[in-house]
């Protein structure tokens, strides 16, 4: 069936295997973007370049809301604070697991743009899956909660100049001290634009903002600054990730974040399936899996870096030795990020990719579920 001459039909149809892929999954506690991804993988036989072409562009919305609604929570005074309070950790969490991913990924012998993308993929944590198992748990609002929320903030920060370091690297075809010279520039000129922008621009939003936030043109405002910034990255061979986040921290500045957050959550919550469900069409297995050890050592290593990263940090962040254990084996699962990231390789490293995630995402949600239980056996076997 052409997507194009029965789009409703198509469409309608697509959205409710998303809800129905949705609803099960949350029925056995799993992540829902694993639902959309296995889905991916069981219809891409069914469907035609055109039609995947047209899942794509719908993607990209979803991706760049994803990003915008993550900006819209940090204004500047925020995300300094954040930055002081956690950076030490931060910056642990960033050798461990995207240094410690990449070497091994290099020392098996992929190349460097694919070390690096391995790396990036094993480097954040899941937050959407770790929030949400914190909130049906009651341990958002504990101390190993703020750890990890804190934690989990910081890696928000990162990894959209992540992805633009990455998408930048790829489009300059080679890696070079010069290539990366210039994508450090880059980022930093649209960093410095923005906050100059967001300071002298849309902090003088706030009345607007405030007087005419349910008016039906507000959600066309929101959505303009989000694109446009993305566009703006994009045609400076940066992701378009990076633009959105900024746009989110601008319009965060006019301090009505959650109002403007609710206009754009629901156009978020229809595009994002979109992406995740592309991203299983692109897993084809018929290219086989490259280095089955690696990816072994590698599925084996995430869990071991989150576990040192989330107990030290934890204890240096100030948490009993029991709470830094809880936060140590509530780190493991990877997600939306690691999928964005994913999303650059090519067809065959994106079978490996999509592997990694799913096992990471699993065995993560089994040792959050499990945090108390270790916590509460170590803490005996130390008293011993």
């Amino acid at each position: 069936m052409d997507f194009g001459e029965h789009l409703f039909l198509v469409g309608g149809a697509m959205l409710f295997l998303f809800f129905l892929a949705n609803f099960i999954f949350q029925r056995f506690k799993l992540p829902s973007l694993l639902a959309y991804v296995f889905l991916g993988m069981a219809l891409a036989g069914l469907l035609t370049g055109s039609e995947l072409d047209i899942i794509d562009q719908i993607s990209r919305i979803g991706i760049v809301l994803l990003f915008f609604l993550l900006g819209l929570h940090f204004p500047l005074n925020r995300l300094v604070n954040i930055s002081r309070r956690v950076w030490k950790v931060g910056v642990m969490d960033i050798g461990f697991n995207f240094g410690g991913s990449f070497l091994i990924a290099y020392l098996f012998g992929f190349d460097l743009m694919a070390a690096l993308i391995i790396g990036g993929v094993a480097y954040a944590t899941s937050s959407s899956i770790t929030v949400k198992m914190l909130e049906e748990s009651g341990r958002l609002k504990t101390p190993e909660g703020e750890f990890k929320l804190a934690l989990l903030i910081f890696e928000d920060l990162a990894a959209p100049v992540m992805v633009s370091f990455l998408v930048g690297l790829s489009t300059q075809g080679a890696i070079s001290a010069g290539a990366v010279g210039v994508i450090f520039l880059k980022v930093l000129l649209v960093t410095v634009f923005s906050i100059l922008l967001a300071y002298q621009g849309f902090r003088r939003l706030d009345v607007f903002v405030t007087r005419y936030i349910n008016r039906d043109f507000m959600p066309l405002l929101a959505m303009a600054v989000a694109l446009i910034f993305a566009g703006i990255a994009e045609a400076m061979d940066l992701s378009k990730l990076l633009g959105a986040f900024l746009a989110g921290v601008m319009l965060s500045e006019t301090g009505m974040s959650k109002d403007l957050s609710k206009l754009i959550v629901p156009l978020k919550d229809i595009s994002l399936p979109f992406f995740f469900f592309w991203f299983g069409t692109s897993i084809t297995f018929g290219t086989g899996v490259i280095s089955p050890i690696a990816l072994v050592v590698l599925i084996f290593w995430a869990i071991v870096a989150k576990l040192i990263v989330g107990f030290w940090g934890g204890r240096l962040y100030g948490l009993s030795f029991k709470g830094a254990v809880r936060a140590a084996f509530s780190l493991t699962p990877r997600g939306e990020f690691s999928v964005v990231i994913a999303a650059l390789a090519d067809a065959v490293l994106r079978v490996f990719l999509g592997i990694y995630i799913v096992v990471t995402a699993i065995i993560g949600v089994y040792l959050f579920r499990k945090a108390p239980f270790f916590a509460d056996h170590l803490a005996r076997y130390k008293k011993k």
